[in-house]
């Protein structure tokens, strides 16, 4: 069997796909080519409109869960093309899908990710491995976060307790102790980018502030930042995971801002909120790590960096570049990595951090023919 998988994750942003070959065969994954996939506008502002149905378990989404699938199809195509591997040549394809919906708490809990892929193993040629998180919600787990398995795999360190903030759309934490009879921990903090991004499109219609330059300008709306903050999620003891549809600017619009606040100032605040939750988690679950190794799309925003080093100082804040790995690529190598985990019949969970009564196998097979 071949060592090489593709991974394919799109995340909270909802911009695209990102697509990794991997060479799996040795336990540090050699990331040999990527490739970046743009949604179509009108898929992605009907992308848009599902996540804010009230009840998408009613609603037929077929069409867009076809359309989605053909989408990462030709990211894992083009990904293909670029480096001239013969897809004959990959194991499979780790999909993790495009979350519309996750509510682990509802009375039926659910996480429902779209992305056809059995359209996907048609049009590639290539078995895909996907539905990751159903395995863990029918154990009794959250479902959510899938990457801490992969954090431990890859950044786990006997000499130095660690944590893992991976800074996307939600930004999620992992910590890692040096001791390795101590369960692994991990959750979603918070809005990670997405409530940033969101602000910025609307207020300027950019996709993101780039290097956190608008934050940079403004200044905290301290009553709006504790409103936010008082928010019950921030307080809920793990396991726990949340997404957009928590998260979102409806959210934002319940917590007034003090009077004189300009939009950029809301920017700063939100950058703070962000950067204090990733902090305020790191010192109570990770109190003993000398280094927090971050990756995600917020590994870019400097002005987020240099607020989470300083409320973290004297922790070491690095990106996972330095430990073998491009932040940018994480999440997809890790769905790679899953995707090996389900064909070698391996849990891909951790139940101390989903909240599963034991461990399970992550994903669902879909044959090419």
């Amino acid at each position: 069997m071949s060592a090489l998988f593709i991974g394919l994750m799109s995340g909270t942003s909802m911009d695209g796909i990102d697509a990794a070959l991997v060479d799996l065969s040795t336990m540090q994954p050699r990331l040999l080519a990527t490739h970046g996939h743009h949604y179509p506008e009108d898929l992605r502002t009907r992308l848009l409109e599902a996540i804010r149905l009230e009840d998408p378990l009613s609603e037929d989404l077929s069409p867009l869960d076809d359309d989605v699938g053909v989408v990462f199809a030709e990211a894992a195509s083009a990904l293909l093309a670029s480096t001239g591997t013969a897809a004959s040549a990959v194991t499979a394809i780790g999909s993790h899908g495009q979350t519309i919906h996750h509510a682990p708490d509802a009375a039926r809990p659910y996480s429902l990710q779209i992305g056809n892929p059995q359209r996907i193993a048609r049009m590639t040629g290539i078995d895909v491995v996907a539905d990751f998180r159903r395995a863990d919600i029918e154990a009794g787990g959250q479902g959510a976060p899938l990457v801490p398995a992969f954090h431990a795999a890859l950044f786990r360190c006997p000499t130095e307790t660690r944590a893992v903030v991976n800074i996307g759309g939600i930004a999620n934490i992992t910590v890692l102790p040096a001791i390795t009879s101590e369960p692994v921990i991990g959750f979603d903090t918070g809005p990670g980018n997405t409530l940033m991004d969101q602000w910025v499109r609307e207020q300027q219609g950019l996709a993101m502030d780039r290097n956190g330059q608008w934050a940079a300008g403004g200044r905290i709306d301290q009553d709006l930042l504790a409103c936010l903050q008082r928010d019950p999620y921030f307080g809920q003891a793990p396991p726990k995971s949340t997404g957009r549809e928590h998260f979102n600017l409806d959210w934002l619009s319940a917590c007034p801002g003090k009077a004189g606040s300009t939009a950029q100032d809301v920017m700063s605040t939100l950058c703070e909120l962000t950067a204090g939750s990733i902090a305020e988690a790191t010192r109570q679950f990770a109190g003993e790590a000398r280094r927090l190794l971050v990756c995600g799309g917020g590994v870019h925003n400097r002005e987020l960096l240099r607020r989470l080093t300083a409320a973290l100082d004297p922790v070491a804040v690095e990106s996972t570049r330095a430990y073998g790995l491009d932040p940018d690529w994480v999440e997809a190598v890790a769905f790679a990595w899953l995707a090996q985990q389900h064909l070698d019949s391996k849990p891909g969970n951790i139940p101390e951090v989903t909240g599963a009564r034991h461990p399970v196998v992550l994903g669902r097979l879909f044959k090419q023919a």
